[in-house]
């Protein structure tokens, strides 16, 4: 990872413990979400917000608040994802799931105490967000992790296991369970900025889809190709839930293949929105790019 991505990656991990160490709330409720919170993952989301942020002039207060809050609805995501009724992992980023470090209902807590706090960071005074823009990202965070985005993917995942799907078919799971949240880390980095226009918003959309769906293929490609150690979670889970995935339906080399076309047709998309797309460009890299 390049040294500014580092920076951006460390600066989202202190925002993080900050955030979760003033909580007023029970103890073992909050040692459950800073378990799955703290201390780990790649903070994909968190750095496509300050990305999209730096490259339209956005504060760094507006943007802590808003990566902070990416990051809680990921995390929530995947502690409920692991739980015994989804996919019933034992092992994420290269410890015990939370239910199991915990039990599920504390898990199942944590994940509803963090899906709120999401919006809590946004609406919160200290975020130096104008009431419009709250209202905007709020919105949009709210239509990417609900029943049209993360949660209706979800559902469509659980009924497509076991069944052959086509390829336009697990493009639209992933669209929404793994794509949405994504999406709304791009945009909502661009409405905590002053200058956004309509414009540079469905520009930034059209290069957040790609970059989501690319993402997803990665995922399935490494799933396959990388170890448990190296993946910090089950090697070929999906294969033993019987869940459809890219390399499954057209191959490792294909797969490849066609993420690395999303990638292109993604940083071409917002070659003209800004002078200061590198970060952006650098996180696309990243995602598409990583060994594991």
């Amino acid at each position: 990872m390049n040294p500014v991505l580092a920076e951006y990656q460390a600066r989202a991990e202190r925002v993080l413990t900050h955030s979760l160490e003033s909580l007023q709330t029970p103890a073992k409720l909050l040692a459950a979400m800073q378990y799955s919170t703290l201390g780990g993952g790649k903070r994909v989301r968190a750095l496509l917000v300050y990305a999209t942020g730096l490259a339209l002039d956005a504060p760094l207060q507006r943007l802590d608040a808003v990566a902070a809050a990416l990051e809680c609805m990921h995390a929530y995501s995947l502690i409920h994802d692991d739980l015994p009724a989804m996919d019933d992992d034992d092992l994420r980023r290269g410890k015990a799931t939370n239910h199991i470090a915990f039990d599920q209902a504390t898990a199942i807590l944590a994940g509803d105490a963090l899906q709120t706090l999401a919006f809590e960071l946004v609406a919160a005074q200290e975020s130096g967000l104008s009431d419009a823009q709250v209202r905007t990202i709020t919105t949009c965070l709210a239509n990417a992790a609900g029943r049209t985005g993360m949660v209706g993917g979800q559902m469509l995942d659980i009924e497509a296991t076991g069944k052959d799907l086509e390829l336009v078919q697990l493009e639209n799971i992933h669209r929404g369970k793994t794509g949405a949240i994504i999406s709304a880390a791009v945009q909502c980095g661009a409405y905590c900025s002053d200058y956004v226009t309509v414009e540079k918003i469905d520009y930034l959309q059209h290069f957040a889809e790609k970059i989501g769906l690319a993402f997803q293929i990665i995922d399935d490609v490494l799933d396959v190709e990388a170890s448990t150690e190296q993946l910090g979670k089950q090697k070929g889970a999906d294969a033993a839930l019987g869940k459809s995935t890219y390399p499954a339906l057209i191959g490792l080399e294909n797969s490849r293949h066609l993420a690395e076309k999303l990638y292109r047709e993604a940083i071409a998309s917002i070659e003209s929105i800004s002078d200061n797309t590198g970060p952006l460009l650098d996180v696309a890299a990243l995602i598409v790019r990583r060994q594991f």
